[in-house]
């Protein structure tokens, strides 16, 4: 890992929802086995299949591997439970998950065959107050304190290197080696970016800067983006309007399509800068996503990050 010395851009990071979070990932190049079995005080509850509280937030400070067995499942995960423990294992954090399923049975048939197996797993979430556990497989491969070591190391500024093990429609999770980061949507490119999908993909390595980081809620986030220089601030100054340059179709919407220019910016080529009476349907005929075409500078807006461009045709 390194560190960026003029990050400064640090104003402007989007709050991210609760459900945003799922928390720590693990490093599967690693994975040793150092579990020990939950050998807890007596809950004092009489019901016996009571949640002991205080030793699942003592499992869960000092980040133990703990062996638990695989009750059932549901759409989302599994659901596991020990000795006066239960709670989910995502699907997500579970070792051997394909990237995509081909259906919703493919997808039960994985689930189902971990019905009666052990898992070595790690908590993740621990939330007395919602009598909520999640714990994660992935999470177990790094072994015994691993969390803490990874969080002192992951500040502001730093750029880290990962691997990407889910995307969603808000952003991707990227494990660090240990724990897991999320790269907001807005965080990807300074273009637009309409589905993280179409960019970014479960297994790939990516680069990243370190934006914030909450080791109390195992919150990272990062970005891609801001590895590189923010082209809005210069591209006044680079392009005027009546400039001619080529750019890229990333889009084709009702009201036009949208293109990025060689710096990453995206610009609407408006269709009523088109032939009068060209429609959605026509675009779709007549242009493909990725194709490159010769745009105008029609007009740019830095402070509303806008950018009007006109379609070049061919005399």
């Amino acid at each position: 890992m390194s560190e960026i010395d003029d990050f400064k851009d640090k104003d402007g990071i989007p709050d991210l929802d609760e459900g945003w979070w799922n928390s720590i990932l693990a490093d599967e190049n690693t994975f040793q086995v150092d579990a020990k079995p939950i050998n807890c005080k007596p809950c004092p509850s009489t019901d016996s299949g009571a949640i002991n509280w205080d030793c699942m937030k003592e499992l869960f400070e000092n980040d133990e591997v703990i062996l638990l067995t695989v009750q059932g499942f549901n759409k989302g995960g599994l659901l596991v439970e020990g000795p006066e423990v239960q709670g989910f294992v995502p699907i997500s954090h579970l070792i051997n998950t394909p990237a995509n399923f081909a259906s919703d049975d493919e997808r039960n048939d994985f689930l189902s065959r971990y019905v009666g197996q052990s898992l070595y797993v790690k908590i993740i979430e621990c939330e007395p107050a919602n009598e909520r556990i999640v714990f994660s497989e992935r999470a177990a491969q790094a072994g015994q304190g691993k969390r803490k070591e990874l969080f002192d190391s992951l500040k502001p500024g730093v750029v880290a290197c990962g691997v990407i093990t889910n995307v969603t429609e808000f952003g991707a999770f990227v494990d660090l080696g240990g724990v897991e980061g999320l790269i907001h949507v807005s965080e990807i490119s300074w273009g637009r970016v309409e589905k993280p999908t179409d960019i970014l993909t479960v297994g790939k390595k990516v680069k990243v800067l370190v934006l914030q980081v909450n080791a109390e809620t195992s919150r990272i986030a990062l970005s891609i983006k801001r590895l590189d220089a923010n082209p809005w601030e210069e591209l006044d100054q680079k392009y005027q309007p009546g400039d001619i340059v080529d750019a890229q179709i990333t889009s084709i919407t009702k009201y036009g399509m949208f293109a990025r220019l060689p710096e990453g910016v995206e610009g609407l080529i408006h269709i009523s800068s088109m032939k009068e009476g060209t429609r959605e349907k026509d675009l779709h005929a007549s242009f493909d996503l990725g194709e490159n075409v010769r745009v105008t500078i029609l007009h740019i807006d830095i402070d509303r990050r806008r950018l009007g461009l006109g379609l070049v045709t061919e005399p």
